[in-house]
């Protein structure tokens, strides 16, 4: 009897390494499945849209960023303002030195964080008011406040300083500055008596009351509360020049601009007054 008839073979010892059925279909099923998310399907096509070193899927890529951080920091301080558009463009120099043309103002709507001060039903100080509480905004006493002029909303919104408060049929002849009026009375003297109860407003360098009559007529009745879009808040100098290349304002002269006009950007009248002459501030919605 030999050894290698009763000893086991050697194909015997060696175990079997071949893949079963199974598992070949197990890695078919892996690779395929593989292929069809890298390749087809929407995820697969956000991922090569976002690793795509193509010049125009780059552009479109960055631009696409871009406008997303520019909207998350609107609506960031939409939340803040309450007021939309929250930044507007000065196109106009009325509420010099205070604020320039091409300064960015970020406005806030009044009935938020109201001051103890602030006229009653409203979220805004006067300056009469400002100087007996000591309540200041950009330099000098009361809130600055961006209004519709009669609460036009097709006309440009102005934004002035409130000077003080009047009721309906009030006599507010004796309460005015007179070096702001060009009148002996209140029959001389344009909206008076008020024909309605609200604000008298003034820009910072204009010589005229806003309900006064001037060269060019009174700009507004007493600003209802209803006609107030917000208070103005911060002042960013130089970046509302941006805005203001795309409406135009940039490039028109002050004197040339209507006297009463605002750009799309909700401010005041442009113009740089002089005294006796009655020039609105402007603001363009950004």
């Amino acid at each position: 009897m030999s050894a290698s008839r009763d000893g086991p073979s050697s194909d015997e010892d060696e175990p079997d390494s071949s893949p079963t059925s199974s598992e070949l279909r197990a890695d078919a099923a892996a690779t395929d499945g593989g292929e069809r998310e890298e390749g087809t399907g929407p995820l697969a096509l956000v991922r090569r849209f976002r690793r795509s070193d193509n010049e125009v899927v780059v552009f479109v890529r960055e631009m696409l960023s871009s406008a997303g951080i520019v909207l998350a920091i609107g609506l960031l301080l939409f939340a803040i303002s309450g007021v939309w558009p929250p930044m507007v463009a000065i196109e106009s120099g009325s509420m010099e030195p205070q604020m320039q043309k091409g300064d960015l103002v970020f406005i806030m709507d009044e009935g938020r964080l109201v001051p103890d001060a602030a006229q009653s039903g409203t979220g805004v100080v006067t300056y009469k008011t400002g100087q007996d509480s000591g309540y200041k905004s950009f330099n000098n006493y009361g809130d600055v406040i961006i209004y519709k002029p009669d609460g036009k909303n097709y006309q440009t919104p102005i934004i002035h300083r409130a000077r003080f408060w009047v009721e309906e049929g009030e006599n507010w002849y004796d309460e005015a500055d007179k070096q702001y009026i060009d009148a002996d009375n209140c029959q001389q003297l344009t909206n008076c008596p008020a024909p309605n109860a609200g604000f008298i407003t003034k820009g910072d360098a204009n010589g005229f009351y806003d309900q006064a009559a001037w060269s060019g007529g009174a700009l507004s009745d007493p600003v209802k509360p209803s006609w107030i879009r917000g208070t103005a808040e911060v002042r960013i100098p130089w970046l509302g020049w941006v805005r203001l290349q795309f409406s135009g304002a940039a490039y028109v002269a002050p004197s040339s601009l209507p006297t009463a006009s605002l750009s799309t950007t909700p401010l005041v009248a442009p113009g740089v007054s002089s005294p006796g002459v009655a020039s609105p501030s402007m603001a363009s919605p950004v």
